[in-house]
């Protein structure tokens, strides 16, 4: 059974940090591109980051570039985004999140399985 378990999100200044964690179980996330997006409700889902299977490889959506670093544990299965340089637009629930076939690099962030998300709050 698949199931994310996310963690780290909270309310932080702007200029803070959060790292958001999520432990992944049913699927390898070596195996899987796996990412982040994010929404605020009522708006549209924005893609966040993505790291594909096997070597790693990343992608940052535009906001993210030079802030954002996405990484995973595959000994841990869980996949990581730190989160520098907050800024208050940044605020949103963020979604863990992983394709459903196996040895994909990422194409934006892969949005088929998700979790619950975790809630990030950036006040100005």
């Amino acid at each position: 059974q698949l199931k994310f378990v996310e963690s780290g999100g909270g309310l932080v200044r702007a200029g803070g940090s959060l790292r958001l964690s999520c432990k992944i179980f049913g699927l390898n996330v070596e195996d899987y591109a796996t990412g982040w997006f994010r929404q605020v409700p009522g708006q549209t889902r924005e893609d966040v980051s993505c790291i594909s299977s096997g070597s790693g490889g990343t992608y940052y959506t535009d906001f993210a570039k030079g802030r954002f670093t996405i990484s995973r544990d595959n000994a841990e299965n869980t996949v990581y985004l730190q989160m520098n340089s907050l800024k208050p637009e940044d605020s949103a629930i963020y979604y863990c999140s992983a394709d459903s076939w196996p040895g994909r690099t990422c194409d934006g962030t892969p949005v088929d399985y998700s979790g619950q998300g975790t809630q990030v709050t950036v006040s100005s």
